[in-house]
């Protein structure tokens, strides 16, 4: 079966800990890597969570590097009900400079029953401001806001830093983290090493966390990931918090690889 191809491929890829992992020959495009994953609510208000939307459903994390055409980075994060998403959706997107530190466009939205939300701010550096535009099924805002004279990051670019500078995040980083309108002071820090099991190997991985800074604007929310240890760094897990529960992510296969190359 193609899954279970994909998933072989991406565990000699791990085995090996090597940079021989811009050889593997994979599917779709050179320049698009994505990750299938699993995903439930966990948390104390889980079942108060199951009332609204389901409490369980696949994702799928996708990737697309800079070509000529294009210079910039985009990524997305779909998060769906079991059937897809006519059964109800999560969604992330967002667009970065080629080096993948400066983040230009950020998206978020979703649809569960009656309820839906989409936000999209486009960040405008010389003349500091986000340009806004937000709708639900009962009116659509556009407005401008002012910005820190310093680069954005959202759940995607957040997870993008920490892929690219794995190696090198020792100690707990001070910066900020855009979302749903506002910017929130938050900290990055290593949360330690964890095994995951998978197809009967035993994979390290390092973990990190996206925590609300103490002192600033509170942030209700938060985001744990796991990546593998190789120079892939591989999101096995990805937990991100909302203010009654939190869904966590779990991969499931490697759909396509291109290489993500780590900060020089």
């Amino acid at each position: 079966m193609r899954t279970i191809r994909h998933l072989a491929a991406a565990f000699l890829l791990l085995a090996a800990l090597s940079s021989d992992a811009a050889e593997l020959n994979c599917n779709g495009r050179a320049n698009v890597e994505e990750f299938r994953y699993s995903w439930r609510v966990r948390g104390g208000l889980r079942w108060i969570a199951g009332l609204v939307f389901p409490t369980a459903g696949v994702g799928n994390l996708k990737t697309i590097f800079p070509t000529q055409n294009d210079p910039s980075i985009n990524s997305e994060l779909l998060i769906t009900a079991p059937n897809g998403r006519e059964g109800g959706f999560f969604a992330y997107e967002s667009e970065m400079d080629a080096s993948g530190q400066k983040t230009l466009m950020t998206y978020s939205g979703y649809s569960w029953g009656s309820k839906a939300r989409k936000e999209r701010a486009v960040f405008d550096y010389p003349q500091q401001v986000a340009r806004i535009r937000k709708e639900t099924p009962e009116k659509v805002e556009t407005k401008v806001k002012p910005i820190p004279n310093h680069d954005m990051r959202d759940v995607l670019t957040a997870i993008y830093y920490l892929r690219q500078n794995a190696a090198t995040i020792k100690r707990p980083i001070a910066t900020s983290f855009y979302t749903d309108g506002k910017e929130y002071p938050v900290v990055f820090r290593p949360i330690g090493r964890k095994i995951f099991a998978m197809e009967g190997k035993r994979v390290g991985s390092l973990g990190f966390e996206i925590v609300d800074a103490p002192g600033g604007k509170e942030w209700a929310g938060g985001v744990k990931v796991w990546l593998s240890e190789d120079e892939r760094r591989i999101p096995f897990r990805i937990e991100i918090s909302q203010s009654i529960a939190s869904l966590q992510l779990d991969l499931k296969s490697v759909e396509s690889c291109a290489f993500m190359q780590a900060a020089k």
